[in-house]
């Protein structure tokens, strides 16, 4: 199978997967499992710290080894981590007859999860740079963001459905859908333009670390690099505070509409629905129209969709009403859909191949730190403040992001 097919089958299987558990798992966090709200900023601080920890060692992996090999360990661990998420309540009833706390069992899940996303990250695209030419990805990042947008309807569709089952069921799935993925990409992933290191290089420590010195060496030589390593920072520190307090803020300060029985989770629903239709439909006109050849043109496009996301987070935190957040919302969102394939397209056209997989781990890394600093700094904002206050600070945050853009665009010139 064609590697660009290869990455969209992969991708498309995630999407679905990751839909079906993400649409309806903070009912099963706090409704089934009673995390509080201080137990959920927790889960996910440990889950970054992981990600803080794993994604150089990883990276030199992916670089040193076989990105394939990364590629199919990262699928095989996240489904361990899936289903033991969702067999919390059973394990800690079963094994260990309740002493065993949900919340640190949801830590444990959460963590083995980390370790799985840094073998996952940066690899899957540098593979597929490696097959194909960094000519041609851009266009297979914005069609695969397409096919995403289509499973993740269908995951939306799946999670409600099995949520009204058993809340923890989602989470089972995915489990088992990230397992069969890992025993799919054994049999069609192959790997024929990647140059592994010799044998010595191969075993030993000191060699893989060169692989890491070498992509810091760069970073650090390259200005664009390092503009792209703080981009992923300021990224993760205002992604992180809005992911989190979005839906607390429709649920405490947005009246829904009165549309009979229709209950929350089924609104949410709706909302995800909508979003994904909409970004399908953007992924496949910025596919038609936009140019992704020339790095000028995807540093504009990036500054252009940058400041319209910080105007879409600006107009959902003030919304009165529900139109209007919605309105935000959903233009949020297919901003959102442009910016992450123009993203992975302009750094992998200023990466070396030889250090691409470990600069990218250097940019999940960072955008984990951001997460980890930003988000307690948005939250405390909302608590002190109001959650208005706090999601426009998140805003702020990607303010950085918009300069340096604007800035690469002057020196392109």
């Amino acid at each position: 199978m064609h590697a660009s097919k290869v990455y969209i089958l992969m991708s498309a299987i995630i999407a679905f997967a990751n839909a079906t558990m993400f649409t309806t798992y903070a009912l099963y966090y706090v409704a089934e499992l009673g995390l509080t709200p201080f137990q959920l900023v927790l889960v996910g601080t440990f889950l970054e710290l992981t990600v803080l920890v794993m994604e150089i060692p990883t990276g030199v992996l992916a670089d040193t080894y076989s990105r394939r090999l990364s590629v199919i360990i990262g699928t095989f661990i996240l489904g361990i981590a899936f289903f033991l998420e969702g067999s919390v309540p059973f394990i800690s009833e079963t094994f260990f007859h309740g002493a065993l706390s949900l919340f640190v069992g949801v830590v444990i899940a959460e963590v083995i999860r980390g370790i799985g996303e840094t073998f996952l990250s940066g690899a899957g695209q540098a593979w597929l740079a490696d097959e194909i030419g960094t000519d041609q990805i851009g266009d297979v990042f914005l069609k695969a963001n397409q096919v995403n947008q289509l499973s993740s309807i269908l995951g939306v569709l799946a999670s409600v459905g099995l949520a009204t089952i058993a809340l923890n069921i989602p989470f089972l799935v995915g489990g088992v859908l990230y397992l069969s993925l890992g025993l799919l990409l054994l049999l069609v992933m192959g790997e024929n333009n990647f140059k592994r290191g010799s044998e010595e290089e191969r075993s030993s420590i000191n060699e893989s670390l060169k692989i890491f010195r070498k992509g810091y060496l760069l970073v650090r030589g390259t200005p664009i690099l390092m503009a792209f390593l703080i981009i992923s920072l300021f990224l993760g520190a205002g992604s992180e505070g809005f992911d989190r307090l979005w839906e607390a803020h429709l649920i405490t300060n947005i009246e829904f509409p009165s549309l009979g029985e229709v209950t929350l989770p089924v609104w949410f629903g709706i909302i995800s629905i909508l979003a994904n239709v909409l970004c399908f439909f953007t992924a496949m006109v910025a596919r038609k129209y936009l140019k992704l050849e020339s790095e000028t043109y995807v540093a504009k496009y990036m500054a252009i969709f940058t400041f319209v996301k910080i105007l879409c987070i600006i107009g959902f935190s003030l919304a009165g009403n529900f139109t209007l957040a919605l309105i935000s919302f959903l233009l949020l969102c297919m901003a959102g859909v442009i910016t992450g394939p123009l993203y992975d397209t302009w750094i992998n056209q200023n990466l070396d191949s030889g250090v691409r997989a470990t600069v990218l781990s250097m940019s999940s890394q960072m955008n984990a730190f951001g997460q980890i600093v930003g988000g307690p700094v948005v939250g405390a904002a909302a608590s002190q403040f109001t959650l208005r206050i706090g999601l426009s600070f998140a805003a702020i945050l990607q303010l950085p992001i918009l300069f340096i853009y604007m800035n690469s665009m002057k020196k392109k010139r």
